[in-house]
C-alpha cells in the first residue's frame, strides 16, 4: 500500500529478567499504509501488545527502528513522544479505561483537554465522535450506567475524537459478548472506511479476525505470517 505511515525495520525487544533478558521481539520488519484495518494475531506471549506499544510511542525497540508518522521513535523526547500520542495516536485497549467520576461527555473531551482548542470546538469534535458511536443521548451518563458494550464505543468514541491517523486497539473484544463484539467491529470498520484512519489489532479473537483486510501472525515474538484476506460485509 502507498504512503506508508509505519515502518519496522529489523526490531528486537528485550526485557531485564534477573541477570538475563527475555526477548519478546525478534527482527520484526513490517509496514502499514494509510487507512490498513490490520491486526496482529497471536496466543498470549507472542509479541502483540509489545509491538503495538512500541508503534504508540510507548516504548523503544532494543534494536533496529520504528518510524511512525515520519518519527524515529527511538529518537523523541518523552514530550515529542506524548506530543504525538495527543494529537495522532488513538488507544482502545480491553478493560476500556473509562475514568468512572465523569460523565460519557467528560471522558471524551478528556483526550482533547490538552490541545489548545476553544470550549465549542472541543463540543463539536466530542458529539461528532459521539454520533460516530451512536451514544449521543448517553452524554450526561456515567461508565456504571452503561453496559460493557457501551463503555467500549465511549472508549472508541475518546480515541476517535481527536481525528487520530492511527487507532491501536489492544484485545477490544476481549471483555464483550458476540452481539456486541460485532457491534463494535463493524463501527471500526466503518470508521477506517469513511475517514481512512490507520487501525492496527491485536488480538486472537475469532471474531476481530473476521473483519481485518490484513492478518499478521506472531509466534514467540517472530512474524511467522504476513497475508492480506478477504474483508467481511458490514452489514
Amino acid at each position: 500500500m502507498d504512503n506508508q505511515i509505519i515502518q519496522l525495520e529489523h526490531l528486537t525487544k528485550r526485557f531485564p529478567v534477573g541477570n538475563g533478558f527475555f526477548t519478546a521481539l525478534t527482527d520484526i520488519t513490517l509496514s502499514f499504509g494509510k487507512g490498513e484495518f490490520a491486526g496482529l494475531v497471536g496466543p498470549s506471549g507472542s509479541g502483540k501488545t509489545t509491538l503495538l506499544n512500541i508503534i504508540g510511542s510507548l516504548d523503544v525497540p532494543s534494536e533496529g527502528k520504528a518510524t511512525v508518522l515520519g518519527r524515529s521513535i527511538a529518537e523523541l523526547s518523552q514530550k515529542q513522544a506524548a506530543n504525538m500520542r495527543n494529537h495522532h495516536i488513538g488507544f482502545i485497549f480491553q478493560t476500556y479505561n473509562l475514568l468512572p467520576v465523569y460523565t460519557v461527555y467528560e471522558n471524551v473531551e478528556f483526550a482533547l483537554l490538552l490541545q489548545n482548542i476553544s470550549a465549542e470546538e472541543r463540543r463539536k469534535a466530542v458529539m461528532q465522535a459521539l454520533e460516530w458511536v451512536g451514544l449521543t443521548d448517553k452524554e450526561k451518563s456515567k461508565p456504571s450506567m452503561l453496559s460493557g458494550g457501551e463503555c467500549q464505543r465511549v472508549a472508541i468514541a475518546r480515541s476517535m475524537v481527536k481525528r487520530p491517523k492511527i487507532v491501536l486497539a489492544d484485545e477490544p473484544t476481549a471483555n464483550l459478548d458476540s452481539k456486541n463484539s460485532h457491534h463494535i467491529l463493524q463501527t471500526m470498520q466503518k470508521l477506517n472506511e469513511e475517514l481512512g484512519v490507520t487501525f492496527i489489532f491485536s488480538t486472537h479473537d475469532e471474531k476481530v479476525m473476521q473483519y481485518l483486510k490484513r492478518q499478521i501472525s506472531l509466534a514467540d515474538g517472530k512474524v511467522v505470517a504476513d497475508e492480506q484476506v478477504e474483508l467481511v460485509s458490514s452489514q
